[in-house]
């Protein structure tokens, strides 16, 4: 690291002092319920937040005109009225370093039955160590992480000495659009940080992800006469075994990647919403399977729908009626590649020392099973994607937390990692 002890330990106490206020913040920011199509009140709040602290300031709902054509473009079916990016611009006095996105995404996804929560997903409560929300952890917390960082600098009197551009996205949760349309925007840097719960541990490399839905026909009759139809909720079931079995070849192939081979199911295949029938005394003339699958970095997901439509035919092809009426594969979402940074990058070597700077222990690095935004950067504009964030639990789940020392420390970490990359200027 090129900063003095002097100044890293007067870093580490800015980020200290701002930390009530990055707590509450955080705290106003997840009582925004900003699920898919709600997403534009939280970035209202984050729009706000940062015109008021002097940045340059750019907001626009997603144009799919605009993006559809890229190859890192994912299938959408829902109005993007209210897919809102936001991006603020550090414009340096004096440019004396190296450029950097600091990212992070807004929406969150839905929380299930309210009752199985132990508390209010939306009243984020703070127990210990431990903020509960949903998107306290899926990262409203890296979000900010990102903001405060800055702020700890400016409070000892300093900016960074290059263009730095916050982005608070969406559709992370189900495309992946909104980090690509900030790309197709023209925001590039010469390195990104990504603050998603990742423990303190650097993603290495991250699999691609494709949504896809299947919808299977049946015949429908009279229950009294079950025997003569074809019900299409039961026949789902065959489609899904089959599906299980692809799932299966393709982490039987993890042995031909570098960073997959001993991890025990990289793979995975979710059948996250079915829906079907129309009457409990109907034999149901219809079913939709909503499922999400990943698939490797270096492979195609065109190459994936491929084998995804054979599996589905497959299993259409040994049922009585679905062998004449086979089911229907449409992608609806995720579309995306995997990606893997490259060991021994400026980017990372910067990371490695701010990390070891606060924690005191080296950084290590490890695979990812869920899509991030780092592919955007990674795969489209040949800028190292550093995902590194804080320590939290049952995301996408009931009662998400975040811990708060952990958080702390990561802000401390991203402060550093910002003076370092970006040099700093006196304000």
């Amino acid at each position: 690291m090129t900063l003095e002890p002097s100044l890293v330990r007067d870093i580490i106490a800015a980020v200290d002092q701002g930390f009530d206020d990055q707590t509450g913040w955080l705290q106003d920011l997840v009582r925004h319920p900003s699920q898919r199509g709600q997403e534009h009140t939280a970035q209202e709040m984050v729009f706000n937040s940062l015109t008021a602290r002097g940045y340059g300031m750019d907001r626009w709902a997603i144009d799919i005109d605009d993006i559809k054509d890229h190859p890192g473009f994912s299938p959408v079916t829902v109005d993007y009225t209210n897919a809102i990016n936001v991006v603020a611009t550090h414009t340096p006095t004096r440019t004396i370093g190296r450029s950097l996105i600091l990212n992070g995404h807004i929406d969150v996804v839905p929380v299930g039955p309210r009752d199985m929560w132990a508390r209010d997903p939306y009243d984020p409560q703070i127990d210990g160590d431990w903020m509960y929300g949903r998107g306290a952890g899926d990262m409203k917390a890296g979000l900010s992480a990102n903001i405060f960082a800055l702020d700890a600098l400016r409070r000892i009197g300093f900016e960074p000495g290059a263009s730095v551009y916050l982005q608070s996205v969406t559709e992370e949760e189900c495309t992946g659009n909104g980090a690509l349309s900030c790309l197709m925007r023209g925001y590039r840097a010469e390195a990104a940080i990504i603050p998603e719960p990742s423990n303190h541990e650097l993603v290495r490399t991250n699999v691609g992800v494709i949504w896809f839905r299947v919808r299977v026909r049946g015949h429908p009759v009279h229950v009294a006469d079950a025997g003569e139809g074809a019900n299409a909720i039961e026949a789902a079931y065959q489609i899904i075994i089959r599906l299980r079995q692809l799932e299966a070849e393709m982490n039987a192939e993890k042995g031909e990647t570098r960073f997959f081979a001993d991890h025990p199911h990289p793979i995975n295949l979710n059948v996250g919403k079915i829906a079907g029938g129309d009457w409990a005394s109907s034999v149901p003339a219809w079913c939709d399977l909503d499922l999400r699958l990943s698939l490797f970095p270096g492979t195609e997901p065109a190459d994936i729908a491929v084998r995804i439509e054979a599996a589905v035919g497959e299993a259409c092809r040994d049922h009585p009626f679905l062998s004449n009426n086979p089911a229907e594969v449409t992608y609806n979402g995720f579309f995306a590649k995997g990606y893997e940074l490259p060991e021994g990058t400026e980017a990372e070597e910067t990371l490695i020392a701010a990390h070891r700077a606060v924690f005191d222990e080296g950084l290590t690095s490890g695979p990812g099973t869920a899509y991030l935004d780092g592919r955007v950067f990674m795969l489209y504009d040949d800028c190292p994607a550093l995902v590194y964030g804080p320590v939290s639990q049952n995301i996408h789940g009931f009662d998400e937390r975040v811990s708060l020392t952990s958080l702390r420390r990561v802000t401390h970490t991203i402060a550093l990692f910002i003076a370092d990359w970006c040099g700093l200027n006196r304000i």
